[in-house]
């Protein structure tokens, strides 16, 4: 039996089925930002600022390696969603089948590295010697859970695909609900820092992960997968790699870039990367409506250029991007003028009145541009969505030079210093933005739907 939330988004108003697609994930992306928002309060406020600046330290390497496995769901999912609005079952389930090895084998490669590599990383990354022995570990652990991330977002991105929205969400529940309780038990009951920390958000991913995987295959026609389906396809595990590769190489080159900046970060003292690491999280909340919108225009994309309605494709650019001015304009003068109040929910005042001070400006210096940030998702949606995934390289590379160049000249102006690095945010949303949209008008993902 087929699930009950599949939607066919060829048909219908493209305004309403982006925002019915959206919301669910919207839901479900805020709550996974409320677990790592929590780790970084459990760690602000019950372990030390410096363990904070540890975790936050991570935050760009966590990226970086679950870039891999995310990125190559992408690539799953724009496959799959094409194939289901062309109505080709077979194809469907057969990238289904194929998605187990090249996630699985993606996620070993990187949990590899991770362990193998962490403390060389950190230690070129300049992490001040006050918390690398932390960040080590943290950055070990979570690299342990990256087989979970991979699966969940495997099975998230296929669902998806088929128009399902609502069931990653109740998953992603689930782990929440699993990492905020094990994060209290293992930092207050069993005092085990950042470690505690670690552990319990790889225990909520793997839950999310193994409880998604038995809800698809039980309740999902499309999971119930037959021998033959499960035999290796080269072409179709080459069309996964093909489209999905260059989405992850985009991420990783986003991360590494962040990674650059990190660096320029740690230079500046503790004080400034406790409060960058605030900041940080607090703008991982703000895209989240921008993220959530982007992954349904994704979907919605890549099922209307499978059915060739390219004019479909064309009208759910110009409402998404309604939609993401409408949402700028409320969240702007909220993060600028109350953002000494949300700075404070992460630490006490008391014990780091710096780190809130400067973190509250620099949200007055970031929050201007959240327009720019929600206009890089829209595009990006529609080209990876319609199989244009090739240009995810060029706009990762935009980011990977406006990042590192930016902060490098910026942070050296006297009269700016460390502000230069939320100035440097701030201007490569704008940039990065202004080139995806480019690309977009350009009109060459007319061309990249894949043969039926």
């Amino acid at each position: 039996m087929a699930n009950k939330n599949v939607t066919d988004m060829t048909v219908g108003n493209p305004t309403r089925h982006i925002l019915k697609f959206t919301i669910p994930l919207l839901i479900g992306n805020l709550f996974q930002q409320l677990y790592n928002m929590v780790d970084s309060i459990v760690v602000g406020r019950f372990v030390s600022a410096h363990a904070l600046a540890a975790v936050g330290a991570c935050g760009s390497l966590n990226f970086l390696f679950f870039s891999l496995s995310s990125g190559l769901a992408v690539g799953i999912g724009v496959i799959a969603s094409q194939y289901f609005g062309a109505g080709d079952e077979k194809q469907l389930k057969k990238t289904i089948a194929n998605s187990i090895y090249v996630l699985s084998s993606s996620a070993i490669l990187v949990t590899l590295i991770g362990l193998i590599f962490a403390g060389p990383i950190l230690r070129l990354l300049n992490t001040p010697d006050v918390y690398i022995a932390d960040s080590i570990d943290y950055f070990r652990v979570t690299s342990i859970g990256i087989i979970g991330v991979a699966f969940y977002n495997g099975v998230a991105a296929l669902l998806r695909a088929i128009g399902d929205s609502k069931t990653p969400l109740y998953f992603l529940i689930l782990s929440s609900i699993v990492n905020v309780c094990l994060d209290l038990v293992f930092v207050l009951a069993f005092d085990m820092g950042v470690v505690g920390v670690a552990l319990a958000t790889i225990i909520a991913q793997a839950v999310s992960a193994i409880a998604s995987m038995i809800y698809a295959y039980h309740k999902v026609s499309y999971f119930k997968l037959s021998k033959n389906d499960l035999k290796p396809d080269r072409s179709m595990i080459k069309d996964s790699f093909r489209l999905g590769s260059p989405v992850a190489m985009q991420n990783s080159m986003i991360a590494v870039s962040c990674i650059a900046l990190q660096a320029v970060v740690n230079g500046f003292g503790p004080d400034v990367a406790s409060a960058y690491t605030i900041s940080g999280r607090i703008e991982q909340l703000v895209q989240q409506p921008y993220s959530s919108l982007g992954m349904a225009l994704t979907s919605y994309s890549g099922q209307n250029i499978g059915a060739k309605k390219q004019e479909r494709v064309m009208e759910g650019f110009r409402k998404a991007t309604f939609i993401v001015l409408g949402f700028s304009i409320i969240t702007l003068p909220l993060f600028f003028f109350f953002g000494k109040y949300i700075c404070s929910i992460f630490v006490t005042e008391k014990d780091a009145a710096a780190v809130i001070s400067l973190g509250s400006r620099a949200l007055k210096i970031t929050s201007p541009f959240y327009f720019g940030l929600g206009m890089i998702y829209v595009p990006r949606a529609v080209l990876n969505g319609c199989g244009d995934t090739g240009f995810a390289m060029i706009n990762g590379l935009t980011e990977v030079v406006c990042r590192i160049v930016f902060a490098n000249v910026l942070t050296r102006i006297p009269v700016l210093g460390y502000w230069g690095i939320w100035i440097t945010t701030g201007l490569t949303w704008a940039v990065t933005a202004i080139v995806c949209v480019m690309r977009y008008r350009g009109g060459k993902w007319r061309y990249k739907a894949l043969e039926h």
